[in-house]
């Protein structure tokens, strides 16, 4: 199993949702966070002061899959959120070494 981390744009949610379900993902989490990249933020100007943001809102999203579907999920991932600019985001894989459904104890894929 594999646990697929995806750091992107919050205006890309919704198609990146869309893409996985179509894909036939049942289930992530999604969780908003802030951090930076490259980019190391930004400088905005709110009622003529000057302001520096260093941590951009982002949208973690998290899935646990079988392993023979990480690269068709990272290809689906990637496609729906990718705009060509800095701060696309990125996508992080590590292995599972075991999946507990808490409800009925299933385990393993069963789980997912």
């Amino acid at each position: 199993m594999t646990k697929i981390e995806a750091i992107i744009q919050p205006n890309k949610v919704s198609e990146v949702r869309e893409a996985l379900e179509a894909a036939g993902v049942t289930g992530l989490t999604l969780s908003e966070v802030q951090g930076h990249g490259r980019q190391k933020g930004h400088s905005q100007v709110y009622r003529g002061n000057e302001y520096t943001v260093d941590l951009i809102p982002k949208v973690k999203i998290e899935l646990v899959v079988a392993e023979s579907r990480t690269e068709e999920l990272i290809g689906v991932i990637s496609a729906a959120a990718q705009t060509g600019k800095v701060g696309d985001g990125k996508i992080f894989i590590s292995d599972v070494r075991e999946t507990v459904r808490i409800r009925n104890g299933d385990r393993g894929d069963l789980a997912l």
